[in-house]
């Protein structure tokens, strides 16, 4: 059985990593990167979730996305019919891809307790939300987030019979979507 485990492994090193693997080491390389340049120099371990969100805006100069300010006349167009001088930033997508691939990268080195990662910062969460809020305003497409309806007290209890909890995300849970057109 031990045997096995070896072979495994060493087959799996010798594969050539996923892109997705292959991304977060670039991310994380880049991430620290810029830790190290910082002025003054960061450790990860004394790295806080402002540091991230700084990390981010940082991130905004090289970004491709086209994001209105309320003084144009393109603010809430969703198909602008000519160009403007609105900045360029970082797509929330994107951003909100890269904190997932960090978060996992600091984990997996071993960064400490979950707690005390900074990625996963209160404010870095608060910071990605009013990126995608922002965002949807400037492009006139309005991000409203799906909300579940709790099933009845019937419903609650088959799904219980059905062998799932009432918050249980199993094949047999009854989810209904409230969507408000506004």
């Amino acid at each position: 059985m031990e045997g096995e485990t070896a072979a495994k492994a060493a087959a799996s090193s010798s594969s050539p990593p996923s892109r997705y693997e292959s991304q977060k080491r670039r991310d994380w390389n880049t991430f620290l990167q810029y830790l190290k340049n910082h002025k003054p120099p960061l450790t990860l371990s004394r790295c806080s979730g402002a540091h991230v969100i700084e990390y981010l805006k940082y991130l905004d100069q090289f970004g491709k996305t086209k994001v209105h300010i309320v003084a144009c006349p393109f603010f809430g167009e969703p198909n602008p019919p000519a160009t403007c001088t609105c900045p360029l930033r970082q797509a929330w997508g994107s951003l909100d891809s890269l904190i997932g691939r960090l978060r996992a990268a600091f984990e997996e080195i071993g960064g400490g307790l979950p707690e005390s990662n900074p990625l996963a910062a209160k404010a870095v969460r608060i910071y990605l939300k009013e990126v995608r809020d922002t965002q949807a305003k400037a492009r006139g497409i309005p991000h409203y987030k799906k909300k579940r309806k709790r099933p009845s007290t019937a419903k609650a209890t088959q799904n219980v019979d059905a062998g799932e909890g009432a918050g249980g995300s199993g094949g047999s849970a009854l989810v209904v979507a409230d969507v408000k057109s506004n």
